[in-house]
């Protein structure tokens, strides 16, 4: 249960520092108050986890000549499908998420992996 909350809370603030960095990705509504869009952002966290724990490896394995081929770049694609899914999963449950465009989805990719593996490797989580 720990292992889950704390993927959890580690997606929220890579989220967090994508949509801080991107002006096209923003979670939560422009007029609510700061803990609805703290709540929102470890929602769409916790949306984001199931995403990448459920459909991204099926995705990963279908697209394995790609990335070999790519030497591993098109894994950036596929994460960046992986943000858009959640976008769309996240409107159809209305929650405020939203990302705007793909290339935006690849910068937030990859932002959300670096920082992902930052805060992966200072809490040291095996």
């Amino acid at each position: 249960m720990t292992r889950i909350l704390t993927t959890v809370l580690v997606n929220a603030v890579a989220l967090a520092v994508a949509a801080w960095i991107f002006d096209g990705i923003r979670v939560g509504e422009a007029r609510s108050g700061t803990a609805e869009d703290v709540i929102t952002l470890v929602l769409v966290a916790a949306l984001f986890g199931v995403v990448n724990a459920v459909i991204a490896p099926i995705v990963k394995l279908f697209s394995l000549p790609f990335i070999v081929l790519t030497l591993g770049l098109f894994l950036l694609v596929v994460n960046a499908l992986m943000l858009l899914l959640t976008e769309e999963i996240a409107d159809a449950v209305s929650l405020p998420f939203q990302v705007d465009g793909f290339w935006t989805a690849v910068g937030g990719a990859l932002v959300i992996s670096l920082v992902g593996m930052a805060l992966d490797a200072a809490l040291d989580r095996d």
